[in-house]
């Protein structure tokens, strides 16, 4: 069966293999277009929205969160939400979720996201049902425990590198490097996306597509202009830790609780 999807996600590792899996599970699957912002989705959607079948959606973008793209726009495709935070859940069911995948996710679990959205192709749900599901997924979860370590390369060696010594998460061109507070850096071998999931919230913030800050390593925050924010932590990064306007707001929360 031919379908038509549309991904919105802003790692474009991520993205690409995200697409590769849909391919590999349906040759005939046709990926209309790829997008990285609530900016971008909203332009696209305004004009393409009836061209779609199904839109696979991150959740934090560059710009703000997916959801507001419904503020602007009503969804009248079926969404799968594809992201590392599970709080997120009972609000991505109010706006005509059909299934919600954590990173990293696997591809049975984008096959059986693929399967729900055949069985209920053409038909109208209340979404009770869903949202009652997600609740008991929630209630099983809320216990979720953390990674405490990471296995690293360090001197020929391998080393358990505590995952509270780190104060920065950093990726540049798809390399993913911890910074601790002595300064050290190490390669870790995942993504931000997959790193946030296994991490307490608590603990650490995605500042934007390039880091992960730790709470304590924060230092203090500088106003940038534009209503944008800079975040000096200590080790000091080679270049600027900037967090968006519309990010603001809730990293001021976060840090602030």
């Amino acid at each position: 069966m031919s379908i038509n999807i549309a991904i919105i996600e802003d790692e474009p590792a991520i993205a690409r293999n995200l697409e590769f899996t849909l391919k590999e599970l349906n040759p005939e699957i046709q990926v209309l277009n790829k997008m990285d912002s609530v900016k971008s989705s909203v332009d696209w959607l305004q004009k393409n929205m009836d061209a779609c079948d199904l839109l696979f959606m991150d959740i934090r973008l560059t710009d703000g969160l997916s959801f507001d793209i419904f503020k602007i726009i009503k969804p009248s495709v079926p969404v799968i939400f594809i992201t590392a935070y599970d709080h997120y859940a009972l609000e991505a069911f109010k706006v005509n979720g059909l299934d919600y995948i954590l990173k990293p996710f696997e591809r049975d679990e984008v096959a059986n996201a693929l399967q729900k959205f055949r069985d209920t192709r053409g038909i109208k749900s209340t979404g009770n049902d869903k949202i009652q599901e997600l609740l008991n997924y929630l209630q099983i979860n809320e216990n979720k425990s953390y990674r405490e370590a990471y296995l690293v390369h360090f001197q020929n060696k391998l080393i358990p590198l505590p995952v509270e010594k780190i104060h920065w998460f950093f990726t540049e061109q798809e390399v993913v490097y911890a910074h601790t507070s002595d300064g050290k850096k190490y390669i870790i071998d995942s993504t931000l996306d997959k790193i946030l999931a296994e991490i307490s919230p608590k603990l650490f913030y995605r500042a934007n597509r390039q880091f992960i800050v730790q709470r304590w390593a924060v230092k203090d925050i500088d106003f940038y202009f534009n209503g944008r924010l800079i975040i000096n932590v200590e080790p000091r990064p080679h270049e600027k830790i900037i967090v968006s306007k519309a990010k603001a707001p809730e990293f001021k929360k976060w840090l602030d609780e």
